[in-house]
C-alpha cells in the first residue's frame, strides 16, 4: 500500500512539472508565433509597380493579396490603394491588401450623350472612365446639344463597345443652324453702323485696316472702305454666306470716294 502510494505521488509531481513546463513553453513561443510587440510602420505602395511593390512588402514579412481596378490618370500595374494605410503600426505577417490598376483597360458599352449639355455629357463620360477630348462646334438650331461623339477620328454609337480611357471627341450644335444671307453690302458706313448692320445677320465681323499706312483714329467712325466676302460675284450674281460666318471688313479713318472699292 505504501509503494502505491509513493508511486502515485511521484506520477502526480512528473505530471505537475511536466504541465507546468507545457505551460512555459506555451507562452514563450507565443511572443514567436505571434510576434506580439514586433510592429513596422506601414511604408507607403502607392503609386509603385505592383511587382515593386510586392517585393517591399514582402522584405518586411507581410503577406500580400492584390485585387484591380481601372483608372484613368494611372499607370497600369500602378498601386492605387493599399490597407492598412501607410503609417500605421503593423505586427509582421499580416495581410496586406493592394489595389493595382490594370494592364488591359476594360470595354465599356458607350453611354448615349447625344442631345446633352456639355457639361451633362462631360459628367457622364468622366463617370464611367472616358476622357473628354476636343470639341467642335457644327451649325445646327440645337444649340449646346451634344450633336456626335467619336473617337480616333471614328464616330462612336452609343452601345458600342469602346475602352475605358478612351478619348472622346464632342461635337456641339452652335444654335445658328444652316440658314444662308445674300452677303449684306457695308461698304461706305462706319464701322459702328456696319456692326450693327451685321448683327441683324448674326455675322461676325473681323476688323482691320486697309493698309499699313492707314491711321485709325477712332475705330468707331472709322469707314468701310472693302469687305470679304463682297456684296457680289464678278458674274453681277450675289455672293450667299452662312449665319454665324465671319466677314473681313477693311477700313480707313477719312477715306475719299475713290478709296471705296468694294465693287470695283
Amino acid at each position: 500500500m505504501g509503494k502505491l502510494r509513493t508511486s502515485f505521488l511521484l506520477n502526480f509531481v512528473i505530471v505537475t512539472v511536466l504541465c507546468g513546463l507545457l505551460y512555459i513553453l506555451f507562452f514563450a513561443s507565443l511572443h514567436c508565433v505571434t510576434h506580439h510587440g514586433e510592429e513596422v510602420i506601414m511604408p507607403d505602395v502607392r503609386g509603385k509597380n505592383m511587382t515593386l511593390a510586392v517585393s517591399e512588402l514582402q522584405t518586411f514579412g507581410f503577406e500580400v493579396l492584390v485585387d484591380s481596378t481601372y483608372e484613368t490618370t494611372s499607370m497600369a500595374l500602378a498601386v492605387l490603394k493599399q490597407l492598412p494605410e501607410s503609417g500605421a503600426h503593423v505586427k509582421r505577417g499580416r495581410t496586406i491588401f493592394l489595389t493595382v490598376n490594370m494592364l488591359t483597360p476594360p470595354k465599356i458599352p458607350m453611354p448615349n450623350v447625344k442631345d446633352l449639355s456639355y457639361r451633362s455629357a462631360e459628367m457622364i463620360l468622366r463617370n464611367n472612365k472616358l476622357l473628354v477630348g476636343d470639341t467642335s462646334y457644327k451649325a445646327d438650331i440645337a444649340s449646346g446639344a451634344i450633336l456626335e461623339a467619336s473617337s480616333n477620328g471614328k464616330v462612336i454609337e452609343p452601345g458600342q463597345k469602346i475602352y475605358q480611357g478612351s478619348k472622346i471627341d464632342l461635337v456641339i450644335g452652335n444654335g445658328l443652324g444652316k440658314t444662308e444671307w445674300d452677303v449684306p453690302n457695308v461698304c461706305g458706313m462706319s464701322v459702328m453702323e456696319a456692326m450693327i448692320y451685321l448683327n441683324q445677320f448674326n455675322l461676325q465681323p473681323i476688323i482691320a485696316a486697309s493698309d499699313r499706312m492707314s491711321e485709325i483714329v477712332d475705330t468707331q467712325t472709322a469707314i468701310v472702305v472693302d469687305q470679304r466676302p463682297r456684296e457680289l460675284k464678278s458674274s453681277g450674281e450675289h455672293n450667299r454666306i452662312n449665319m454665324g460666318d465671319f466677314i473681313d471688313l477693311r477700313i480707313m479713318q477719312n477715306p475719299r470716294a475713290i478709296d471705296i472699292y468694294c465693287n470695283q
